[in-house]
């Protein structure tokens, strides 16, 4: 699978396990959800462009790097993406954030736009999008081409899951995006539930089923 990175760091994948367990309850659950993508957040900016400018620190002049050019966004696919959105944003607490709002039609599996707010001026800005679960990929196929239509070019896709046939379905339409994901799993089921996954990620972080 071309242009797909496995975070397999030993924290994320012991992370990764706690969350599958059906007995880790939703303020658990909701906690690692932030700890990985934390993690995660690390492996996506790694190629992030540096500047170096003259500082003094208390015992000499020195030329030091930072981070160079304008501020990343984030942005989430609503609304499991908001758990994975909590985590980036401590790490890079000045980052611009949009939302994409969509949800499955339950009999066609069809992504239906509900909302969509991002920052203007995507096009000069790298852009992580962020939805835990790469399933049927039909949400992220989405956001990812409303994305594109606001100019922007530099675009990675990071869920905590993903299923083959999710990945299949995100190159086929947006080879140019990498996706970096903490697992790929065995398949989808009848219900395109990712298998053996870890249930509806958005029920079991904010607890609504």
């Amino acid at each position: 699978m071309n242009n797909v990175n496995v975070i397999n760091h030993p924290l994320v994948q012991h992370k990764l396990s706690l969350l599958r367990k059906r007995e880790t309850s939703t303020a658990r659950f909701r906690q690692l959800v932030r700890e990985i993508s934390l993690l995660l957040g690390y492996e996506l900016t790694r190629d992030l462009e540096l500047e170096y400018k003259t500082i003094e620190t208390p015992l000499a002049e020195m030329q030091a790097p930072f981070l160079s050019g304008k501020k990343i966004v984030l942005i989430s696919i609503l609304r499991a993406g908001n758990g994975l959105l909590e985590g980036m944003i401590d790490l890079m607490p000045s980052a611009r954030v949009g939302h994409v709002g969509l949800y499955r039609d339950p009999h066609t599996l069809v992504a239906m736009e509900y909302y969509f707010k991002v920052p203007h001026d995507l096009i000069n800005r790298p852009v992580i999008v962020l939805d835990p679960m790469l399933a049927t990929a039909n949400s992220s196929v989405a956001a990812v081409q409303r994305i594109k239509e606001a100019k922007a070019q530099n675009i990675k896709m990071a869920c905590l899951l993903a299923a083959p046939e999710g990945i299949k379905a995100f190159q086929s339409a947006h080879p140019d995006v990498p996706i970096y994901t903490a697992a790929i799993d065995e398949k989808l089921d009848d219900h395109a539930y990712i298998v053996p996954g870890l249930g509806d990620a958005g029920d079991r972080i904010y607890g609504t089923k």
